[in-house]
């Protein structure tokens, strides 16, 4: 698979540009802050419909814009496909398909695949569990474009059940302040007692659902361990090796704070895989969810938040028998983050077909050794997209097509 044409309107800081690619190695060159990012988070987010650098879609529209046009033209074996998308902020996002409109923007998920690296990664081994949850369920509709409607699903669901618990919350809150009660005919009394029996239908979709996400997020993270493990070692042979285990509010009943620091070693209370799970007393994942809902009810009512479900689940990284957060030196925090990217291209890869690899200001951030080793790793993809403030910042083994990229303006000079 390789990207042979990108062209944006009012995309970033692009009125207009066309632009021109081939497979093998080509790197965008140029100063900090004239638009090389630009370029490749605009086939980032074909692929994923999502930004790497921002939470929403406002600022990829150029100022002064309605909306943003992304179009990429994409060769896999021997079919095209030209990918349309207009970016609408605070409205649905459109797209287009071989020049026909599609009823879904999210039907053309799948098209493009891609794996991007980039200082942001750091957040991975680093940051907050919603980084790493992320990452995972990205990878998944990478793998199977279907999983884009499922966490669709999963968050509608959310949203309504945590409104329903807000609603509840206050409700509640109302009830004792009148009463001095904290019984649940207080609840009921001040007129929210139906609230709860809405709830209970809220809890079915919620456990069907994320039943099905975090099902395949653990089969995922089996199909992952190997490749990390193996990623890792060649980035940083010198280092404890790698692990990683999944923590699930099913059993820690969702009283984990986001924030908390550190983490979980691997194997300790909250950690699953499949065959634990496939094996503890003959349940589904769904029965186990919603038995969970029912054993932190009171908790949520009090709080008015969800506090069960993979939206509170985290994947923890360890090095050796340590987790990476806290404890993982820069440089290891910066190779475990390559790692699972890398992991990522290399199951991608298995499954049919090399994703387009994007390497954004990454090798400015590695030391010489992780620099060249790196480079010899992504070397053989069909296609590699760099960007880099100087020349020099990308390794020899990944010489190849260059622009120039200044004060907005897209120059090829080799």
């Amino acid at each position: 698979m390789h990207v042979a044409h990108l062209s944006l309107t009012d995309f970033r800081s692009y009125a207009s540009v066309e632009l021109g690619l081939e497979p093998g190695v080509t790197a965008f060159v140029g100063p900090n802050g004239q638009g090389k990012t630009n370029l490749v988070e605009a086939l980032g987010y074909v692929a994923t419909h999502s930004s790497h650098r921002v939470a929403n879609d406002a600022p990829l529209v150029r100022q002064g814009a309605a909306r943003a046009i992304v179009r990429c033209a994409v060769h896999k074996d021997d079919r095209r496909a030209l990918v349309e998308l207009e970016i609408n902020p605070g409205r649905a996002n459109r797209a287009r398909l071989n020049r026909a409109p599609v009823s879904r923007a999210r039907d053309v998920v799948g098209l493009l695949r891609t794996v991007l690296f980039a200082p942001e990664d750091l957040s991975l081994s680093k940051g907050d569990p919603s980084e790493r949850r992320r990452f995972l369920d990205d990878l998944l509709v990478a793998r199977a474009p279907r999983f884009a409607g499922v966490r669709a699903d999963y968050d509608r669901v959310l949203k309504q059940r945590g409104a329903l618990l807000r609603t509840a919350a206050q409700a509640r809150r109302g009830a004792r302040g009148a009463r001095r009660q904290e019984s649940d005919s207080a609840f009921a009394a001040a007129g929210a007692g139906d609230v709860l029996s809405t709830l209970e239908v809220w809890d079915a979709h919620l456990a069907r659902h994320g039943a099905e996400l975090l099902k395949a997020r653990l089969e995922l993270i089996e199909a992952l361990r190997p490749l990390v493990t193996a990623s890792y070692a060649a980035l940083a042979p010198s280092s404890a090796p790698a692990t990683m285990a999944y923590r699930s509010t099913l059993s820690t009943g969702g009283d984990d704070d986001e924030a908390a620091p550190g983490g979980e070693l691997p194997g300790e209370r909250g950690s699953f895989d499949t065959q634990t799970l496939s094996t503890d007393l003959g349940k589904t994942l769904e029965e186990r969810l919603r038995e969970r809902l029912l054993e932190v009810r009171q908790a949520e009512l009090e709080r008015g938040v969800t506090l069960v479900g993979p939206h509170r689940d985290d994947l923890v990284l360890g090095l050796g028998e340590l987790p990476a957060r806290g404890y993982a030196s820069h440089g290891e925090s910066w190779s475990f983050a390559l790692a699972l990217r890398l992991a990522a291209y290399d199951l991608l890869r298995a499954d049919g077909g090399d994703p387009v690899l994007i390497l954004d200001d990454v090798f400015a951030e590695l030391d010489s050794q992780r620099r060249r080793r790196l480079a010899e790793m992504v070397a053989p993809a069909e296609q590699v997209l760099i960007t880099a403030a100087v020349p020099d910042d990308v390794p020899k083994e990944l010489a190849g097509a260059r622009f120039d990229v200044v004060e907005g303006s897209v120059t090829r000079v080799r």
